[in-house]
């Protein structure tokens, strides 16, 4: 998918992708009395809403979960996991256009944009999940040696999302409805996908049609380790994988074929 000649070109310029990441997180806080923090407050205000307004009626149709204080770690489980897909594959998709006056005044190889992206989003997710994590440890609801079940599920997720965010960004500039389409759809998505609510309140057709949601079997295997601390299934990841890689694939040819043309498109 990347050539040894774009890993030398990333290598030589980490440098320039090291400034930028820190550049962009400075700037995004900069004049903030709060600072990073709000990287935690926008999906805690998030979570807490979602508790107030659903936990009632939702903790009870979870299996094995009969407490208000469980459905706010299912909902974590599924909001934060869904935060960081959400963030790679919204920022990647304007990325280049965002940055067309850098493009075009500067020669760099281009993929180190999709890169900072995700290393960004990284970071973000680290120190909100890293909270998380205390919290789980401090509340008694650590779900122990499982938790690092996680690992390959994030990483299937940071797959996806990438494949994704890279065809998304490529075709947002030569079709800048395809942003705006995507935007929408994420709205959507987020409710397609159990991240509020139990698989199980939903008609069984209904939920038949989640297997067609890859981001579904990725939430549920989080909060299957989180909330019940037990492990996914491990095959209902393997289309979401597969989709993943092939989005990955195809998202790369368009780049290496499509990259001397966006500059005249920017």
């Amino acid at each position: 998918m990347i050539s040894s000649a774009m890993l030398t070109g990333i290598w030589r310029y980490r440098g320039f992708i090291n400034g930028s990441l820190k550049r962009e997180f400075q700037s995004k806080y900069r004049n903030s009395l709060l600072g990073a923090a709000w990287t935690v407050l926008n999906p805690l205000a998030m979570i807490v809403v979602y508790t107030v307004i659903f936990a009632q009626v939702m903790h009870s149709r979870l299996q094995g979960v009969d407490s208000t204080f469980a459905y706010s770690i299912y909902l974590c489980a599924g909001v934060l996991t869904w935060g960081l897909f959400a963030e790679i594959t919204g920022r990647s998709q304007s990325v280049f256009i965002e940055n067309a006056n850098l493009i075009k005044k500067l020669q760099f190889p281009r993929i180190c944009l999709p890169i900072i992206v995700v290393l960004n989003a990284l970071v973000n997710f680290a120190i909100i999940f890293g909270l998380f994590t205390v919290f789980l440890v401090a509340s008694g609801n650590f779900p122990g040696w499982i938790f690092a079940a996680l690992l390959p599920v994030l990483l299937i997720t940071i797959l996806f999302a990438v494949g994704l965010g890279m065809i998304l960004g490529v075709l947002n500039v030569f079709f800048r409805d395809v942003g705006q389409f995507f935007t929408i759809l994420l709205q959507f998505w987020f409710w397609f996908t159990p991240i509020v609510y139990s698989p199980t309140i939903l008609p069984p057709g209904v939920r038949d049609m989640l297997k067609w949601n890859p981001m579904a079997a990725v939430v549920m295997a989080c909060q299957d380790i989180l909330v019940y601390g037990r492990m996914p299934d491990w095959s209902s990841l393997m289309p979401v994988t597969v989709l993943g890689i092939l989005c990955c694939i195809l998202g790369m040819r368009l780049f290496r074929k499509r990259a001397g043309e966006m500059v005249d498109e920017l």
